[in-house]
């Protein structure tokens, strides 16, 4: 399963949050999870719900150490019995790009 999100904090007074959103990514990378960080989302592949689910459940916690108020926004792609989609998802985009080429 694949599992993007954004956790960003709210209410502290300040337009920049790169650094409180670092500490949510450092949990994602910690978690020895397949990962991948842009400019709006981390998406994180897991095997389970609840795999994917804690580490969503930590990023916000390390946000919300930092904040008042957290935002999260998740969106899920649940395929069981498929791994490796984080790459194998945009190789497949790439490959019908070139075809059109």
């Amino acid at each position: 399963m694949l599992v993007a999100f954004s956790v960003a904090p709210s209410g502290g007074g300040s337009d920049s949050v790169g650094d409180v959103v670092a500490e949510a990514v450092r949990v994602v990378r910690e978690s020895g999870l397949p990962n991948e960080t842009t400019s709006m989302f981390t998406t994180i592949e897991a095997e389970t719900w609840d795999e994917a689910m804690d580490v969503v459940k930590r990023a916000v916690e390390a946000v919300q150490a930092r904040a008042p108020r957290v935002s999260l926004v998740l969106k899920a792609d649940i395929r069981p019995g498929f791994s490796g989609q984080l790459q194998a998802k945009v190789e497949r985009v790439e490959q019908a790009l070139g075809e059109d080429a």
